[in-house]
């Protein structure tokens, strides 16, 4: 996996946003203005914790997370979200995989 330049503090994390619906169900192209904000990722960077609170996740896991958690930023041209790993609704556990770009 691939280090960062950036490290989380504490009980931050760093999670790369699954990319948006091109295509509505029913085959309608969706413009960039309408489209749903991911809800789920693949957490990039994690921070060390806080004092007598571990991280539970770490890199590689695929994650869901709130529609307006984290905040936008870019890492090495990477679009990524830093959020607190509170923000963080649970971690899929499935055979499929989240594509990276």
């Amino acid at each position: 996996m691939h280090k960062f330049k950036i490290q989380p503090l504490a009980d931050r994390v760093l999670v790369k946003a699954d990319i948006a619906e091109e295509k509505s169900k029913g085959g309608i192209i969706i413009p960039d203005t309408a489209k749903e904000k991911p809800q789920k990722g693949i957490v990039l960077a994690v921070g060390k914790g806080k004092k007598d609170e571990p991280m539970t996740v770490k890199i590689g896991d695929a994650v869901l997370y709130g529609k307006y958690s984290g905040t936008e930023i870019t890492v090495e041209g990477i679009d990524a979200l830093i959020m607190k790993e509170s923000d963080i609704f649970g971690i899929v556990q499935s055979t499929a995989t989240l594509e990276l770009i």
